[in-house]
This record gives C-alpha cells, sequence and structure tokens, in this order.
C-alpha cells in the first residue's frame, strides 16, 4: 500500500503550508535568511530536525536564501512525510514567541 498523496490531498495540505508549492513531484519553499550566517544556521537546524525524522530534504544555499525541496524519494512522491517535515521547517524558520 503507497503512502503517496493524490493531487486532492496534496492541494489540502498546501493550504496549511504557508508559501509552499508543488511542481515536478516535490514540495518547494524558499526561505529568506537574511545572510549568509543565517543561512547556514538555519540549514544547520532544518539538518538536526531531519535527521532526528530520518527524511531529509534537498537543499541549496544561496548568501541569503535556502531552497528546500521535499520529495520521498523512496516512494516516488509527497507523503505525509513530506508535509510533517515542511511544517517543522516552517517551525524553525518562524518560532513561536
Amino acid at each position: 500500500m503507497s503512502d503517496l498523496l493524490d493531487d486532492a490531498a496534496i492541494a489540502d495540505a498546501l493550504r496549511s503550508l504557508d508559501g509552499w508549492t508543488y511542481r515536478d513531484g516535490a514540495l518547494h519553499k524558499t526561505y529568506d535568511r537574511g545572510g549568509f550566517d543565517g543561512s547556514i544556521a538555519f540549514v544547520n537546524a532544518v539538518a538536526q530536525a531531519a535527521n532526528r525524522a530520518n527524511h531529509h530534504p534537498d537543499l541549496a544555499i544561496s548568501w541569503n536564501t535556502v531552497d528546500v525541496t521535499l520529495s520521498s524519494h523512496d516512494s516516488g512522491g509527497v507523503t505525509p512525510r513530506d508535509t510533517a517535515l515542511a511544517a517543522q521547517i516552517d517551525t524553525l524558520a518562524n518560532p513561536p514567541a
């Protein structure tokens, strides 16, 4: 039994994931971290969360931005693991006050 999300489930998940998009079979978001140090600190925090979840996104680092791509390669698309990690990454980017 596949845990892949269908298009309707992905669209529903995106309604609660601010700024995330779905394209090419994956979830995508770009985070502005204000500078290189902020980008690196954010990537390190994402790496810790990803290791805890045993689910690792593709990350592309620029001077002040980090592009995150989430897909479950072993399942061939987006699964609940991706949407859950996306929500965790959003929390890391914007911790509650």
